[in-house]
């Protein structure tokens, strides 16, 4: 039998060398950074704009914003897509005929998704420390609170994606989610400050990791006096640490029951009903 610890590192070493190939080939290369490249290009051409009388720039008040927004949009859609396909094509059933397969397989998909993002991450900031000034990242306190929001929006976001890809059995299916997600970016504050919008809109928003984690990246690269622009003129961080660690405490309970009752219903039988439906639909 396979004890956890060797599933631990099979997981890992699987995750790493998906991680390398997706850096390696050039259609996932592609489908990786499009997103990412489009986003740094309309910063870009933010860089001259400014918010109001404030003097801030919209490119760097954005900047930090996009930064949560790729956390999260990888985090959820990330291992959801890859769920959805592994179902599909009989690797996750495969992974659960092994014992603590499903260990390994999840460490693998959560070790590659967790690098393409934190690359994604250091290309965004360095494109903002360098291209867009207005951000900085000033000694230990500054780093400490970056680094501390991107894993907890690692840990509030990737058990989501989990929940997705367990819920949906096709890879098609998971972008009707993609719909719902992209609204709450455009109300949670990423592109401009949420102070601009409804209250009922900033409401809603504040119920979701999305603006949370924009208003955390924020607090980290933009000057204290850049508060003035958030609601209460606040970077209010504990707040952001409190609703980011409900997320990660909820998706951290919930995803663990989920997976296994997905992984308890999988079965030949359901894996060649899944590929008799796809090659119905390419032809």
């Amino acid at each position: 039998m396979i004890s956890l610890g060797v599933a631990t590192r099979s997981g890992l070493t699987r995750g790493l060398i998906e991680l390398r190939q997706n850096l390696t080939n050039g259609m996932d290369l592609f489908t990786q950074f499009l997103w990412p490249v489009i986003l740094l290009v309309a910063l870009f051409f933010m860089r001259n704009g400014h918010f109001g009388g404030t003097g801030f720039g919209l490119g760097a008040l954005a900047l930090p914003g996009v930064m949560g927004m790729l956390i999260a949009s990888n985090g959820i859609f990330g291992i959801g897509q890859y769920l959805a396909l592994d179902r599909e094509d009989g690797t996750l059933l495969r992974a659960k005929a092994i014992p603590n397969g499903m260990v390994g397989y999840l460490i693998g998909k959560l070790v590659t998704v967790s690098g393409i993002v934190l690359i994604q991450v250091a290309v965004v900031l360095i494109f903002g420390l360098t291209v867009l000034g207005g951000l900085r990242l000033d000694g230990p306190r500054g780093w400490a609170l970056f680094i501390g929001v991107l894993l907890l929006g690692l840990l509030a976001t990737l058990p989501l994606g989990a929940i997705v890809g367990s819920v949906f059995e096709s890879p098609r299916s998971i972008g009707f989610v993609s719909f719902p997600v992209m609204g709450l970016v455009a109300v949670s504050g990423v592109f401009y400050p949420i102070t601009s919008m409804p209250g009922w809109v900033q409401g809603l928003a504040q119920v979701f990791p999305i603006y949370w984690l924009g208003l955390g990246m924020r607090s980290a690269l933009l000057p204290p006096e850049a508060a003035v622009v958030e609601l209460g003129q606040s970077w209010r961080h504990w707040e952001t640490f409190g609703v980011l660690g409900v997320w990660a405490a909820f998706g951290l309970t919930v995803a663990p029951i989920v997976l296994r009752r997905m992984a308890r219903r999988e079965s030949g039988s359901h894996v060649a009903a899944r590929r008799e439906k796809a090659m119905a639909r390419a032809y």
